[in-house]
Order: C-alpha cells, then structure tokens, then sequence
C-alpha cells in the first residue's frame, strides 16, 4: 500500500522533513530535480544533444525545473529556461535554485505567449513543465494559462515535475487548462490527482522520485493509500485439504425482478466464482425459475411478491429467518423500484443483523432514507457509482466526480459504513475516515452487469469471515483485476459482465501462479 497526498499533507512531510529530520528545502529541492534529471535521462535516452525546454515558474515548482536543467545540462543535453514571470520575483529555496543555474533564463511577461514561447516549443525535443505545483488553488490563469495551451497545442513530449500545470492537487476536476505530459515525475509520493479522473488523464507514465525522507516519515499522518495487490493476498490462503462448503461461507443475494433475472443471476454466480461454499438467490415466486435456470449451482428460493413482480413486504420474514442461516447477505440487484419492494430494502438494512452488500436498487431506497443505516446490526457495504452516490447525498453527479475522495470519506464517517465509488479510480472509504484509490480496472468494464457481479464478489468475502473492509478492498481490486484479464483476452470492445466472472479465479490466485 503506498501514500496519496493531499496537497496539505506534503506541506506537512516537507516541514516535518525540515525542522524534525534536519533536511533542509535546498536540499529536498535538488534531490526532487536531480532524481527527475535522471529520470529524464533515461526516458529520453540519448539525452546529449537533445534539445530540452524547461518552462519554470516563480515557486518551488519552478525551483525544482532549475535544478532539473542544470542535471539535464551536465548530461550534455541541449537546455533552454523560460522563466514566466521575472528573475526578481522568485524567491526562498527557487531562488538559490535558480542562482545556481548559472545559465540564460529568459523573461517571459507579456500577457499571452509570445513568439519565444511558441519558437521554442517548436524547436524542442523534449519539455519540461516547472510552471505549477501543489500549492495551485483555483484554475490556471492569465499568462501561465496561456503558455499551458501553448505546451498542449504544440505537442512535444512533455515531462511534468511533481503533476501537471493547472492541475489542482486533491481532486480529479479540471477546472481550466492542465498540461497534457507523457511522464509525470512527482515527488515523495503520489498526489491524488494523478490517481483521480480526469485530471490522472493528463497526467501520463508516473513515476515517484524518492528525495531522501525515510519511508516510515513519508506515511505518517496520511489518509489516503493506493491499494496494491499484495496488499489483499492475505487474505486468501491456500486452502486446508479437509475444508467443505461450510468452510467458506454462505451468501443470501436478494435480488431479482421481472425482467431483472440476470442481475441475481451474475451476483450469485460471481460470489461462487469468488470461493463462496454455498449460494442462495431469493427472489420473487414468478422469477425464480428463471433464476434456478441461469445458475444450477446456485439454491434459490421463490418469496411473495407485488403485483409488479417484485419482492413484496411479505417476503421479510422470510428473507430474516434465511439471512440467520447464512454469513452474508447481498441486497438489491435488480429488485426493481416498487414502492413497496424499496419500503423492503430499508427494513432489511435496518433489520438483518449480517453483514450486507448494499446495491443496486438497495442504494436507490435510501436515497433520502440513510438514517436507516444508522445503528444497523450488522456491517454495511455500500457500492455506488457516482449517479447512486448523487441520489444519495441529493446533489449533483458534478459535485461527488469534483471531490471523490472527501465525498466517499465524509460518507462513511457519518453513517459507519463502508462504502466504495465506482468508476476509474474506484475510491474505498472506512468509518475511520481513510481512504483507498483503487488501481485495476478498465474501460471496457463500463457494461451491464458488472456492478452485480462486483456485489457478488464483496458478499462472498464477507462470508469467507474477511473483515468489512478488506472484504471490500479484496472485492474492489480483484474485481478490476478479473477485468483487465478478461480485457487482455477479448479486448475492451465487447466486453461483457460474465466475461468478468470467468476470470474471477484467475485473479484470484496469486500472480506467480497464473
């Protein structure tokens, strides 16, 4: 697992690295730059006789673009400074940066990019963007907006120091220009905004450049972490040679309607992909034998229902007494939005003291009911993607994508919950307010179905007797997982939900093994 900044939190490891480890600002600034320089180096092998441009800025950022010239120089690289702003302007740990440069540096002040900007982007090999860093608050603006899209429109490969111009550290929006970079050199570790939507777009190859704070100082005090695969291989251990279907547990998925069959249907089958012992669907009376046909392997079991063929509210006793017998539950795919079925979810997630995977439909019923996650007797995992988490909080799908990581940890603090955000960059979030970017997956996945079967999958981890939120991080990752192996066989086009569940025991076993 590796640290995600928030823009925040790398003022505080750059203060604490001062004034607690005796590691001075000049001294970070030349390790980030001559740890870029190499990086550079070798990116852009030959780099003798290559023409770097390196556009900096007036702070640290554009401190750590001087020390990046005079390494790239010393390599015999071909290097020309624009500095956008003026030499007197720069100040503290960029202005010793810049003193020993000891090179041209050009002004660059008019109020658009002037014809030594765009002359030097054209004779350029390769860029390197110094302009912003972290401390960007608001959207680019004026002369540097106009020289961002002056790098864009030209281009030329583009290394960004630290993440690219225009980019607001801490979310994935792009409220105005960003440089578009081929490689990304950031410093000490991943900012969020390299790992969240749009903006990671912009963002390119990333590669994190140590700068000489230890480790253990770099993960102090972080919130948020980007889950690794080995991260979650702890918790499926090879099996015992006399294990059974009891030893991994039983799901109830409660889902299905008319016309919905197939969500039951994927949820159960995933979680049997998933390593679970035993799989009940309930569903209501009419479906059920759709439900029995589409997974022999699964028991099901026909409950009253609406006239609209939905589960009814006289189907909760039932749904109780299974819900006893089982370790898990997994509630709402397809079960439709019948006011009287969406009256029965919110009494299920008040009422059913299992663990529970709230989906689907299940998310839709509490959409101005989540009181009734509060005090629930049993662990809640819920599984929105950005249109259910809007419903939810009742704002705009604009206002969860603009903040993806605060929106999914303020959610979970409040109601105690474990919850994930789908999408790219899928964003887990614990009650104790941490946060986990999700690294697997792909486009192809965005079809019909897929969100059933990562239901399916966390429910069985749940009944495997994995803790909440390992279950949800092992569910999350190994969902993208079985994705991108699924994607690797027949492609993103095409791709369709059960091509995912075939893959789930590929991913499942070790990448040493496959």
């Amino acid at each position: 697992m590796r640290p995600v900044f928030s823009a925040a939190e790398m003022r505080a490891l750059d203060a604490r690295a001062i004034t607690e480890l005796g590691i001075s600002g000049p001294r970070l600034m030349e390790a980030a730059g001559a740890g870029a320089g190499r990086l550079i180096a070798a990116r852009f092998s030959p780099i003798k006789g290559r023409r770097v441009l390196v556009l900096c800025g007036k702070g640290n950022n554009g401190g750590d673009g001087f020390v990046v010239a005079r390494h790239l120089r010393a390599r015999g690289a071909r290097v020309k400074v624009l500095l956008v702003g003026r030499r007197a302007e720069v100040s503290g740990d960029a202005a010793q940066a810049l003193g020993r440069w000891r090179g041209r540096v050009e002004e660059v002040v008019t109020a658009a990019p002037s014809a030594t900007v765009v002359g030097a982007l054209r004779e350029a090999d390769v860029v390197v963007d110094g302009l912003l860093g972290t401390g960007l608050d608001g959207p680019a603006r004026g002369l540097t907006a106009s020289v961002i899209e002056a790098i864009n429109e030209s281009r030329k490969p583009v290394v960004a120091l630290d993440l690219p111009s225009g980019s607001n550290a801490d979310r994935g929006e792009l409220a105005g220009p960003v440089v578009k970079a081929t490689l990304t050199a950031t410093f000490a570790g991943v900012k969020r905004a390299l790992l969240l939507h749009p903006a990671a777009a912009c963002a390119g190859a990333v590669t994190v450049i140590p700068i000489g704070i230890p480790d253990a100082e770099v993960g102090r005090g972080i919130e948020t972490w980007l889950l690794e695969e080995a991260d979650i291989r702890v918790h499926f251990p090879a099996r015992h040679r006399d294990a059974h279907k009891g030893s991994y547990g039983h799901v109830l998925v409660v889902a299905g309607s008319v016309g919905k069959t197939g969500a039951a249907a994927l949820a159960g089958r995933a979680a049997l992909r998933s390593g679970a012992g035993l799989v009940t669907i309930a569903t209501p009376a009419s479906q059920q034998p759709i439900v029995a046909a589409l997974g022999m392997e699964s028991m099901t079991e026909p409950l009253p229902e609406t006239s609209a063929q939905s589960l009814s509210l006289k189907s909760k006793e039932r749904i109780l007494e299974l819900a006893s017998r089982s370790d898990a539950v997994a509630l709402g795919p397809g079960l439709s939005l019948d006011p009287e079925t969406q009256s029965l979810i919110r009494e299920l997630i008040r009422d059913v003291g299992k663990p529970m995977v709230v989906d689907a439909d299940a998310l839709t019923a509490l959409a101005g009911h989540l009181d009734a996650l509060d005090g629930a007797p049993g662990p809640r995992l819920l599984t929105p993607h950005p249109g259910e988490m809007a419903r939810l909080l009742g704002c705009a799908v604009a206002a969860v994508q603009a903040d993806r990581i605060e929106v999914v940890r303020a959610v979970c603090a409040r109601h105690r919950v474990w919850a994930v955000l789908k999408g790219a960059g899928s964003v887990i979030g614990a009650p104790d307010g941490r946060g986990f970017i999700n690294p697997t997956g792909n486009p192809g996945m965005a079809t019909g179905g897929s969100g059933d079967v990562l239901t399916g999958m966390a429910g069985a981890f749940l009944a495997r007797g994995i803790e909440p939120l390992h279950a949800l991080q092992s569910a999350v990752l190994l969902h993208g997982l079985a994705g991108d192996l699924a994607c690797a066989r027949w492609g993103e086009e095409g791709l369709i939900a059960g091509d995912i569940i075939e893959t789930i025991p590929e991913a499942l076993r070790p990448r040493a093994s496959r």
